[in-house]
């Protein structure tokens, strides 16, 4: 065959695609299970850094096994709710098939259209009870783990992370635990609108339920907070019907 002819490029560039198209979807197919697996170790280091079931760092220097096995050591239960308040299924909690809702943005969008949301609670068995937010910070989503205490109103302790947020700006959900430590103690209203506040002198009114932004970074405390209260609201039925109810 003449290399010079338009035929042979043709052919030359459509293998040359074909074997490059093979090879990444061979690569891909092999990283999957380890990156499904970096994921979930890392929902988890989330979720547990909220409950405090250790120190975040001491999360962090822990490898994926250990996170898996410390979840399934602490975790009570873990269910799912619809948007009125009703449990409609169960997460296992077993070291082998731990399961988790860690999609959030359909989520999101569910709840914001009122349609089939499936919400995520985990119940720890120190009695803390995590539950996700999710929303859009400046630049991309922002989302994280209120952890509340067995009252289910009061926080015990909270995680956020971010896509792309501004460093030293509004990645300081993220970076800074002086923030998330900020939310320690404090009341989330369910039942009210908003049932939190996080914005600018928040704190100086006062309430229960109040959290100031962090300075500099107004679209991303806009953002974290219309997420807190946007999935606050949809939790609500179900913490005032069940959780609120138990310790009555």
């Amino acid at each position: 065959m003449n290399t010079n002819s338009n035929l042979y490029t043709v052919i030359y560039t459509t293998l040359v695609v074909v074997v490059v198209a093979a090879v990444l979807a061979f690569t891909a197919t092999k990283l999957k299970p380890s990156q499904d697996a970096n994921a979930k170790a890392e929902t988890l280091r989330q979720m547990m850094s909220a409950a405090q079931i250790k120190p975040t760092d001491e999360l962090y220097a822990t490898r994926n096994a250990g996170i898996l096995q410390l979840y399934a050591d602490n975790i009570r239960e873990a269910y799912t709710i619809n948007l009125d308040g009703q449990k409609v299924g169960t997460l296992s909690t077993g070291r082998s098939d731990i399961g988790l809702v860690d999609n959030l943005k359909p989520q999101n969008k569910a709840i914001k259209d009122g349609g089939d949301a499936t919400l995520p609670v985990y119940i720890f068995k120190n009695g803390v009870i995590v539950i996700p937010v999710y929303g859009a910070g400046l630049w991309g989503p922002v989302w994280g783990y209120i952890a509340f205490q067995p009252d289910g109103k009061t926080i015990a302790g909270a995680y956020f992370d971010h896509e792309s947020e501004t460093p030293g700006l509004g990645a300081k959900i993220k970076d800074e635990a002086w923030f998330r430590e900020k939310f320690e103690g404090k009341q989330v209203a369910f039942g009210e609108e908003p049932a939190f506040n996080l914005s600018k002198n928040a704190e100086a009114t006062g309430a229960a339920n109040a959290v100031d932004a962090i300075t500099g970074a107004t679209m991303t405390s806009k953002g974290l907070n219309e997420a807190l209260n946007i999935w606050f609201k949809a939790y609500g039925k179900h913490f005032q019907a069940n959780v609120n109810a138990e310790e009555e």
